[in-house]
């Protein structure tokens, strides 16, 4: 997928001046936790996962105990058992589209049918329960959601995930629903699917609320045990288990999630007050404004005669400036992923400021060719 080819991990942080590419906070360094790991004995682990970090895990959601939770290396490895460990050549998937790649690309690699959800920028980015209703087959093993939703920022409520939940019970599929943004709703988090229904199962990590992508710390939650043992089958054939290390902050930073939250969603709002601002004054772009996470999903409108791809050209080149490209999701590149969660706000009003000049220079350009 292009997004792991060009991911500023990849192009590499010091050629970015402005980096908006990125879907997560700002990366939260080890010393700000004051955790000692001096007497951590570095052994394996409970393949599960350590008890008390699967403990509190469980504890966000109601009819939820430590046993329905299975810890694993990042929310990437969670989504590749359950596709891996659900899906066959013979299966039928419906993923809502566009979204983040692993939800995609592993499935199609299966062989399995894939149907896509589409959310449309017409119709808000909104998800349509009739529509859904209307891909499933008899063959359909699993209908695959994001809330919120990675790039649009948009989200599903509780009534929409009821309504899900109760359509894969009818027609004897599974519900996944990517949870990994769930305490970044606008609204507050809705429940964690695992606890509405068996046929649910909830993945989520700790590396986009909580800064922490390099301890690589996911989980796979549901609440039917036959699934459960086939989940934790498949991870200790990839992994056997966890970093004893990541485990450890994990647990610690959860421990004092009451303290740790609310700053890093006090600097989500101001800088989501700046994005909202400044594109009220755009000429150029259209939006649906977020409801949920750290990532919007603008485009260029269609009536704007631009170069688009003049526009990434001078974007990165001349103003070293990066943003998610539509290609990264599938969609037309006019669309762009801005993510305001990660730099601080000067970084984020010059790299807005950089794609306004961008846009200008884009349409120039245009104009100099005709």
């Amino acid at each position: 997928m292009p997004i792991e080819i060009e991911s500023p991990e990849q192009v590499g942080y010091a050629n970015i001046r402005c980096n908006l590419t990125e879907s997560s906070v700002s990366d939260m360094p080890l010393a700000a936790l004051g955790l000692d790991l001096n007497a951590l004995i570095l052994a394996y682990t409970d393949h599960l996962g350590k008890p008390a970090l699967r403990e509190r895990i469980a504890a966000d959601g109601e009819n939820l105990s430590p046993q329905d939770v299975i810890v694993t290396p990042s929310a990437a490895a969670a989504l590749f058992i359950v596709a891996t460990s659900l899906l066959e050549k013979d299966n039928h998937l419906v993923v809502m589209h566009p979204n983040y790649a692993t939800n995609i690309e592993t499935p199609r690699a299966i062989g399995c049918q894939v149907d896509y959800l589409r959310l449309s920028f017409e119709s808000g980015f909104q998800f349509d329960l009739d529509q859904l209703a209307a891909l499933l087959r008899p063959e359909t093993r699993l209908i695959s959601l994001t809330t919120p939703h990675n790039p649009t920022g948009v989200t599903l409520t509780e009534k929409d995930l009821r309504a899900a939940a109760a359509l894969a019970e009818a027609k004897g599929c599974y519900l996944l629903v990517d949870e990994t943004y769930r305490e970044m709703n606008f609204a507050g988090p809705t429940p964690l699917a695992a606890s509405i229904s068996p046929r649910c199962i909830s993945v989520a990590s700790m590396s986009k609320s909580y800064g922490l992508p390099g301890i690589r710390i996911g989980w796979i939650i549901t609440r039917d045990p036959n699934l459960q043992e086939t989940f934790l089958a498949a991870k200790e054939q990839i992994f056997i288990c966890n970093s004893v290390v990541d485990e450890e902050i994990a647990l610690h930073v959860l421990e004092q999630k009451e303290n740790i939250l609310p700053p890093i969603l006090e600097k989500n709002r101001r800088n989501f007050e700046i994005v909202k601002t400044w594109m009220e004054a755009q000429k150029r772009l259209e939006w649906v404004e977020p409801t949920g996470g750290v990532v919007c999903f603008p485009r260029i409108k269609p009536a704007a005669d631009l170069h688009v791809d003049a526009f990434y050209q001078i974007l990165n080149n001349q103003y070293s400036t990066f943003v998610g490209p539509g290609h990264w999701f599938g969609m037309d590149r006019r669309y762009m992923r801005i993510g305001y969660g990660w730099p601080p706000a000067e970084e984020l009003i010059e790299g807005l400021h950089h794609i306004s000049l961008a846009l200008e220079e884009a349409k120039e350009k245009r104009k100099s060719r005709n």
